[in-house]
């Protein structure tokens, strides 16, 4: 799954299978017992009226997380682990409890369940591909007022605020070409290339060892861990509620943990359940970067700047003043963001050229899952055989997937310009046609690195689309024109790790596409109803605010740059974006051309640069979960492995599903009824 900037899981692969500390989803991985030579389902016993209610309410809860994340920080772990078990769990607790008295269900499979992981991934992916934290809460008034009423190229003409059904019309419209731009490719991705798709391969390893006796024992103890830490962290968080008092600035969100002066430059500790589970699942090299970019920027650099006020740029200027000191917050976290993003979008197209020409008797040097020839090797052969046919069964035809792309893509094009006057049809057009293959680029870098580059195509699609319109209406244009990039180049990776996982547990391809597109309808009506949700109840995008939205500021400042340039930054500004733009190339260079022994401890740019704006304090909750998986893993690995991801889900989730009490509570303007403040023991 693709992340808004950071992915939780954007680590390179260099080992045939997955290694536990390079993949986050393998910290609790279980040994990949292979699906016996079973009796498969049918495609359409494969998908279920129970199978698809769970998926609703796993798909609104993980919606609400993603949400919260990209209106907080912007950093999205991997969640596909987390629907895997939660789907087993609601399933056999369904069946377990009606079994109780008396009535016969059908049996629980791998491929309901695997159809259950696939429908939830696509419903909450919409929440992250939609952009409800970034280029669609770009177009709203109150960030169009944030950057300045007379801030060059921000002009009152680019504003569309939020509407539900309109949010809702364009999901629909753009959500589906994804999944069929690179249907007729799947075998190639995934049998012939044998792309490792690692987060696809974890949740495969995950589900067969549920559907086995010793597997199953895991899977309940695992979910046990999973709901123990859930509760926990809801009842923290609501204990926590009573002490916020009004606005943000009480409570422990704001516990000045290593005193009162690191606390004006935001290195605090705010007892986040949600971003110490973040930690918990992230690499420890994500959350060492973030901590590193926090170091770099609220410890050195901004505190820097700000003795040049004066000077550099006027003194007394607002805190969210782009001439000021925030102008210097967001073009460097900029900078870094689109250096890290440019590099490994070539590099990755530079790999799949190169891997493309490659002759077939070349490809053993992708990344692959070797077969094991040793007396079990007949057995492997014949297992992988059975996939190979059940993979292959249910064809989907070419005939299908292109019409159905030329249709969907004909209906978007006509509707789009009504939605947005200034993205022209003729744009809308260019872009499909140009889509299909920026998504099979996208598809198979994250095959081999797990890293999937939306938003960075997103980006390239706002620059060019901006530029191309001017300045009558240019930022709005972009801003929709990265959404219909990010739509199909995101959806199109995402369904084929899920082809993946399918292939591994034995999944009909026609159930893991239909039930894909289930997810995917579902996603364009719970995806707005839920931001809906947080719109209503908070002050989204508020500088001020607990949701600050941290990338409908960046997202609208990179449609204006694509019209304006750089004539409007303050002094200085313009040189420090390229050399932090240099020094992300230059860091991702490093990485590539080192030993691993070495390159593993080389922080992640586009990691670094997400503090630089919002702030030190989720870096220090990030370190802490870190830590506490460091300790663990050195205590005991096989727990760590086993568990540390549960933890991490009850921890996300359980603060997760506080946030709809606390948003009806909002609503009814219903206030916590204690400020806890800090402040000096004296003046002097």
């Amino acid at each position: 799954m693709g992340t808004e900037e950071v992915n939780a899981a954007s680590v390179e692969i260099s080992e045939p299978l997955l290694p536990v500390d390079h993949k986050p989803t393998h910290r609790h991985r279980v040994e990949l017992d292979e699906p016996e030579l079973e009796s498969i389902p049918e495609w359409k016993d494969q998908i279920t009226i129970r199978g698809l209610v769970v998926s609703a309410l796993l798909g609104a809860l993980f919606c609400i997380i993603t949400h919260k994340l990209n209106l907080t920080v912007g950093i999205i772990p991997s969640l596909n682990v987390a629907a895997g078990l939660l789907g087993f769990f609601f399933v056999k607790s369904w069946t377990t409890f009606l079994s109780k008295f008396g009535l016969s269900m059908k049996p629980f499979t791998r491929q309901e369940n695997t159809v259950i992981q696939t429908c939830v991934v696509a419903c909450y992916g919409l929440a992250f591909s939609g952009g409800f934290g970034s280029y669609m809460l770009s177009m709203d008034e109150k960030t169009y007022k944030l950057i300045g009423e007379d801030y060059p190229g921000n002009r009152a003409e680019d504003v569309k605020n939020p509407g539900l059904l309109w949010m809702m019309g364009f999901m629909f419209v753009v959500s589906f070409l994804g999944l069929f731009s690179l249907v007729p490719l799947r075998k190639v991705m995934v049998m012939d290339y044998k792309l490792t798709y690692p987060s696809g391969t974890a949740t495969a390893m995950l589900i067969n060892s549920f559907h086995t006796n010793t597997g199953a024992e895991l899977a309940r103890k695992q979910v046990s861990c999973l709901g123990k830490y859930l509760s926990i962290s809801f009842f923290w968080s609501c204990f926590k509620w009573f002490f916020s008092g009004v606005g943000d600035s009480c409570g422990f969100d704001n516990f000045p943990s290593f005193g009162l002066t690191l606390f004006k430059n935001t290195f605090y500790f705010d007892f986040s359940p949600t971003y110490v589970g973040c930690g918990l699942i992230c690499p420890h090299i994500v959350n060492c970067s973030v901590l590193l970019g926090a170091i770099i920027s609220w410890g050195f650099l901004w505190p820097f700047i700000s003795q040049r006020a004066g000077d550099w740029y006027p003194a007394g200027l607002g805190s969210n003043d782009f001439k000021g000191l925030y102008g210097y917050k967001v073009f460097i976290a900029i900078s870094l963001i689109l250096g890290d993003g440019l590099y490994n979008l070539i590099k990755i197209i530079a790999i799949t050229v190169k891997e493309m020409c490659k002759t077939s008797t070349r490809q053993k040097d992708l990344p692959i899952v070797n077969e094991v020839l040793d007396s079990e090797s007949s057995k492997l052969l014949l297992e992988e055989k059975k996939r190979d046919e059940v993979f292959l069964k249910d064809r989907i035809p070419f005939w299908f997937a292109a019409s159905g792309y030329v249709a969907l893509a004909a209906i978007s094009t006509a509707t789009i310009p009504i939605i947005f006057p200034p993205l022209k049809w003729y744009l809308v057009l260019c872009s499909y046609i140009i889509a299909p293959a920026l998504a099979f680029c996208n598809s198979y870098g994250t095959g081999l690195t797990d890293w999937s580059l939306a938003s960075t195509y997103g980006k390239i699609g706002l620059f060019i689309f901006a530029s191309l319109v001017g300045n009558n209406g240019g930022v709005l244009a972009g801003l929709a024109a990265c959404g219909v990039m990010m739509s199909i180049v995101s959806t199109a990776a995402d369904l084929m790790q899920d082809f993946k996982t399918g292939y591994l547990t034995m999944s009909s391809a026609k159930s893991m596409f239909v039930s894909q597109l289930v997810g995917t309808a579902m996603g364009c009506v719970i995806a707005p109803l839920t931001f809906w949700l947080y719109w209503s109840a908070f002050d989204i995008g508020s500088p001020d605010s607990p949701y600050k939205a941290p990338y409908a500021v960046i997202y609208r400042e990179m449609a204006i740059l694509g019209i304006q340039g750089f004539s409007e930054l303050p002094k200085h500004c313009l040189a420090l974006c390229l050399v932090f733009f240099a020094a992300a190339l230059a860091v991702n260079f490093l990485r590539d051309v080192t030993p691993k022994r070495v390159s593993q401890f080389i922080p992640i740019p586009m990691a670094m640069a997400v503090p630089f704006y919002i702030g030190a304090y989720f870096a220090i909750d990030m370190f802490v979960g870190t830590v506490i998986l460091f300790v663990w893993e050195r205590l005991n690995r096989k727990d760590a492995e086993d568990y540390a991801g549960a933890v991490a889900s009850g921890l996300i989730c359980g603060d997760g599903i506080w946030t709809i009490p606390s948003a009806i509570l909002s609503i009814f303007r219903i206030n916590p009824p204690i400020c806890m403040y800090f402040g000096p023991s004296s003046s002097s």
